[in-house]
């Protein structure tokens, strides 16, 4: 774990993923580049934005669309208009869900995170493993 200049603060988050069997639905990774591509309409601009490679975004994309019932992203080619993608209706609602779902997690682990804390022992998970 790693610390703040206060040596009695740790640093802390929490990371919430939807996980269907062994495989992660949506996580955070995976609605960043939702969110991103929302905002940029590419997937291009939505990887530099998140130092990631345009084949690992579309391949995240591509996860994505075949995880729920209905494409999240459609990607249009270029030409004259250029190319682009955009969220579909259904990748607008999943991605507004999961960050009502993280959220809601956020404040309920804030509840007892800080008691956990405590309990934890300077320098603890400095190796990054859980």
């Amino acid at each position: 774990m790693t610390r703040n200049a206060a040596p009695d603060t740790p640093e802390h988050s929490t990371r919430f993923r939807v996980q269907i069997k062994h495989a992660v639905a949506i996580g955070p990774g995976k609605a960043d580049v939702l969110q991103g591509i929302a905002a940029t309409g590419s997937l291009a601009e939505t990887g530099r934005r998140l130092g990631m490679s345009y084949q690992r975004i579309w391949s995240l994309v591509d996860a994505l669309n075949k995880d729920f019932v209905e494409p999240l992203v459609i990607k249009q080619r270029g030409g004259t208009a250029g190319g682009g993608a955009r969220l579909t209706p259904t990748g607008q609602q999943v991605l507004a869900l999961y960050r009502a779902i993280e959220e809601d997690a956020r404040i309920a682990a804030a509840r007892r995170l800080p008691e956990l804390v405590a309990l934890i022992r300077a320098g603890a998970g400095e190796s990054g493993s859980d």
